[in-house]
């Protein structure tokens, strides 16, 4: 007994005396007849006294045992002795003298020891011993009463299976009695107050009553019920707040062991899968060896690979589904081949759920055919909701390091290859996972089709540099009215100088602006004229007022005079986003129609580029007839953005007109995401004269006639193939028919372009006044 008691404070004994005065208080209270067994049991006790004494060696009961027996079945049913885990110890200790079969088998050695492992460490169990015994001593002598409870949950092996089982210890102190060593210690009100701030510090509470003033005498009841199913829930929840518990093969196969433990099946295998988009990601297998999951390839399958499988099954019909026999199954051999390869017969399939969205599915397997049932299927619901948890936080997580991978390496990326820069940025972190040294992989869509277009504002870099013109020349004219007045009033040589500089800058302003003139000019004022304002102002009134005028003329933010080109780049600005807005909403439809990648970028115009192919699609679905209405839209869009170029012209300060111009290309070509420039460029040497086309169109001329190919209020439609020109026809009549184009369709051939040689163009006119076209615009609009 003595191993029991080590390093503890109090001197615990066994006694059988409560017990026994527990029952003649009932019998001494009774009022009516006591049954005969209880009679003939208080007349045998009487024949043995030394089992109302303190027991301190457990010899002492062996020639009792008969009587002990009957003694304690008064606590313990008979009934329920074979089945019960349950106990009588020496109070406060883990020293068992009586104890069931089941008590036995599960929880003791053969010396009588406990076996398996507790909840708490042993520090912890033995400071709760000596707080429980000290709060039997304040109830008793101080009157302090205070609740203890805390849940001990014992953990031993399965005698059958080997895998650990919980059992809770509850327990029964009500034959447990404190004595003291003489009279008890009197507390003062200090004392008093200091132990009930420190109930749970032993340390506080032995200073003020040391523990070899008080004995305690008795046993303490246990009894032990199985708490597996809760606490491996409740330990699985815990587990998978861990994201590593899915993600990792170590983590997968502790939650493995947890779930083999509340499936009571030690050889269990489990999975768990998610689904992201049209695929399933393998986040964990319970298989160790190499190559033997259905995944054991690749982590990222297309779900259609599992079409008419029960995996299907159970995803499509969003229920717990039950293979008894997969050899039995009807479905595709190839699931079901790896199956039995990981050594799985029978399985058990929960799909998971996120706000109604199939989100992934947790599988369980044996090895024995028709092992799993109907009752492990209740089971798995309650553990359902914890992995559908975690699957999402996996996918969340996922979505946003991928995203993160894309805005380092691409920026933004358009919706319609995002799919493709997911799947790099996946691949680039599970390689970084396993340790292998990564970069992106290049991202190539081959065989694609260009479809550009511009609608480009006519003349505004003339206009832009007149507005600059007249802005610098009358920013010049009045610095010269102003050293004019000055030199009048007070006539000096270095004013007739600055006189002379200012007129020098206005003639060659006037005669023609070069690169460079506009900030040179602006230097010479802001630092050689204006300096010289401030004194110039002292020269009289004439001269002040003159210098207020120049500088009332001038725009705080720019420095310089600011009228012309004001008006001109607002007008640019209204024009772009009338024309920014209406080709987004067009282009917004046609998504809706067949998803494209498309960029657009704003100058003095609106430019736009269009991808479209099968490589673009996640799924590779294409059809020639899409390219075909791709290019009836850029020629109905361009009317649209003539017609709204035509409207606003009266309203702007500027009036602006655009010319309107699309490229036509029949042969596909390949794009490559270019990471160091954060955009999509052509890939190859052929695909490159596609590039070269495009940025030198906008000085094309007509071959023969020294003019522009691009005209205010007309489309330019540039091929090189006669079969691209026979399509365009096509779309052309169809457009004149409805009303958008006025019918007269030019046929030219260009000049030689540096590089480039053989294109060809169709030109036509927008019926800027046609009914039909602002009926459709409008009706677009709204």
């Amino acid at each position: 007994m003595e191993n029991f008691l080590k390093n503890y404070p109090f001197r615990c004994v066994l006694s059988l005396k409560p017990l026994i005065d527990y029952i003649n208080n009932i019998t001494d209270n009774s009022t009516g007849s006591m049954p005969c067994h209880i009679t003939e049991l208080q007349e045998k006790l009487e024949q043995a006294p030394e089992l109302l004494q303190p027991i301190e060696d457990l010899s002492t009961l062996e020639p009792h045992s008969a009587l002990v027996n009957e003694l304690m079945s008064l606590i313990f049913a008979p009934l329920s002795w074979d089945t019960e885990a349950v106990a009588a110890v020496i109070p406060f200790t883990i020293k068992p003298f009586f104890v069931s079969p089941h008590f036995q088998r599960l929880f003791l050695n053969e010396d009588g020891s406990f076996r398996g492992r507790r909840n708490v460490d042993e520090k912890r169990f033995n400071a709760g011993r000596v707080i429980r015994a000290y709060l039997f001593i304040l109830e008793k002598f101080y009157g302090i009463h205070q609740n203890f409870e805390y849940p001990l949950v014992h953990i031993v092996p399965d005698p059958v299976t080997g895998l650990d089982s919980y059992f809770k210890i509850t327990f029964d102190f009500r034959f447990v009695e404190t004595h003291a060593i003489g009279k008890p210690k009197s507390l003062t009100d200090k004392e008093l107050t200091l132990i009930q701030e420190n109930l749970t510090d032993p340390k506080v509470l032995r200073e003020i009553l040391p523990p070899e003033h008080f004995e305690l005498h008795g046993f303490t009841v246990f009894k032990a019920v199985d708490v597996t199913e809760s606490e491996i829930i409740s330990a699985l929840e815990r587990d998978l707040i861990n994201q590593e518990s899915i993600v990792s093969q170590e983590g997968f196969l502790h939650l493995q062991e947890r779930l083999r433990t509340l499936f009571r099946r030690p050889k269990l295998i489990a999975g768990l899968d998610a689904i992201h988009g049209d695929n399933i990601l393998q986040l964990s297998s319970g298989c160790e060896m190499k190559n033997c999951c259905i995944f054991a390839d690749t982590r990222h399958i297309p779900i259609s690979t599992f079409e008419g499988t029960f995996y299907e099954k159970a995803i499509v019909n969003k229920e717990i589904l039950l293979v008894p026999d997969i050899l039995e199954e009807c479905s595709p051999e190839q699931p079901k081949e790896e199956s039995l390869k990981m050594g799985i017969r029978s399985m058990l399939m929960a799909p998971l759920e996120y706000k109604d969205e199939n989100i992934g599915i947790l599988h369980i397997g044996s090895p024995e055919p028709r092992d799993l049932g109907v009752m492990d299927t209740m089971l798995m619901t309650h553990i359902q909701p914890l992995f559908s948890m975690i699957v999402k936080k996996a996918l969340d997580d996922l979505d946003t390091r991928v995203q993160g991978i894309i805005k380092e390496k691409c920026t933004a990326v358009h919706p319609t290859v995002e799919w493709r820069f997911q799947e790099a940025a996946f691949h680039h972190l599970e390689n970084l996972r396993m340790g292998k040294a990564s970069e992106i992989e290049s991202i190539v869509f081959r065989d694609v089709y260009p479809l550009y277009g511009v609608s480009d504002i006519r003349g505004s870099t003339n206009e832009r540099n007149r507005a600059v013109q007249e802005d610098l020349s009358e920013h010049l004219n009045l610095a010269l009215n102003a050293i004019s007045i000055a030199n009048q009033t007070k006539p000096m040589l270095i004013l007739e100088e600055l006189i002379e500089r200012i007129q020098s800058y206005l003639s060659k302003i006037e005669d023609k602006i070069g690169t460079g003139d506009e900030l040179s000019v602006v230097k010479f004022l802001k630092e050689e004229v204006e300096s010289v304002f401030p004194h110039l102002k002292s020269f009289g009134l004439k001269v002040s007022r003159a210098v207020d005028t120049y500088e009332s003329a001038i725009d705080p933010n720019m420095g310089t005079v600011y009228g012309l080109r004001k008006d001109f780049e607002e007008s640019v600005s209204i024009l772009n986003d009338t024309l920014t807005h209406y080709i987004d909403e067009e282009e917004s439809k046609l998504q809706s129609i067949f998803p494209h990648y498309f960029e657009r970028h704003r100058t003095d115009g609106i430019d736009y580029l269009i991808y479209t192919g099968a490589s673009l699609m996640e799924n590779g679905g294409f059809d020639e007839l899409y390219l075909k209405n791709f290019r009836l839209w850029q020629i109905q869009m361009a009317c649209g953005m003539a017609w709204h170029t035509e409207q606003l012209k009266s309203s702007l300060r500027v009036p602006l007109d655009t010319a309107h111009l699309i490229l036509v290309q029949d042969t596909a070509l390949s794009i490559r995401f270019r990471f160091d420039e954060k955009r999509f460029d052509v890939d190859g040497s052929y695909d490159i004269r596609q590039e070269i086309i495009k940025s030198r169109l906008d000085k094309a001329e007509v071959k023969g006639r020294r003019e522009r190919l691009t005209q205010p209020g007309k489309i330019a439609i540039v091929y090189s193939q006669p079969q691209e020109a026979k399509e365009i026809r096509h779309h052309i009549n169809f457009l004149c028919s409805h009303g958008y184009l006025t019918g007269e369709i030019e046929e030219m051939e260009l000049e030689e372009l540096p590089g480039v040689r053989g294109l060809r163009c169709l030109r036509v006119g927008v019926d800027l006044e046609s009914k039909v076209l602002m009926e459709t615009v409008k009706n677009r609009a709204g």
